[in-house]
């Protein structure tokens, strides 16, 4: 297969996102959200042999479409934080390319169908590619920027 030109990338969903999130506004954001709910990973039948062997693996990142952004923004204020920020730097979907990234546990796979947990998308989400989570970074060696300090300030505001 011939790559594409420069620029000239298609895209197509190789699935859909099963949620219980009917809304954006329903997905917990913020300090301190869980994203624990449980939902699927519908795969198109064409795409059903790439699921090969999925199974033996307890997480996996999930590449999607945030099909509902209109536009983009480079500088924004998340919900965990009252200063402007970089896009690059957040989770906004407000992206020049408005691709999300969700690391989710897989509980089973019933032919096409992946149950999973740690759904952060709304039902009907694209999904675009499923790869297996491996990290070699260790957890003593992570970083988490500004939204530690949004953390911070959000757990001493609590405080009484």
């Amino acid at each position: 297969m011939k790559a594409p030109e420069k620029g000239s990338w298609t895209m197509r969903p190789i699935g859909h996102i099963g949620s219980p999130y009917r809304a954006a506004e329903e997905v917990p954001r913020g300090p301190g959200a869980r994203h624990e709910t449980a939902g699927t990973l519908d795969i198109l039948p064409a795409y059903e042999a790439g699921l090969k062997d999925i199974e033996g693996f307890s997480h996996l990142f999930v590449l999607w479409l945030f099909h509902q952004a209109a536009t983009h923004d480079l500088v924004c204020i998340p919900p965990t934080d009252s200063r402007p920020h970089g896009v690059f730097s957040t989770r906004s979907p407000r992206r020049p390319n408005p691709i999300g990234l969700t690391v989710v546990r897989l509980i089973a796979r019933r032919g096409r169908r992946l149950a999973v947990k740690g759904v952060d998308m709304i039902d009907g989400t694209p999904i675009l590619d499923i790869k297996p989570y491996l990290s070699s970074v260790p957890e003593s060696a992570l970083t988490r920027g500004w939204v530690s300090e949004a953390e911070a300030r959000s757990q001493a505001r609590k405080r009484p």
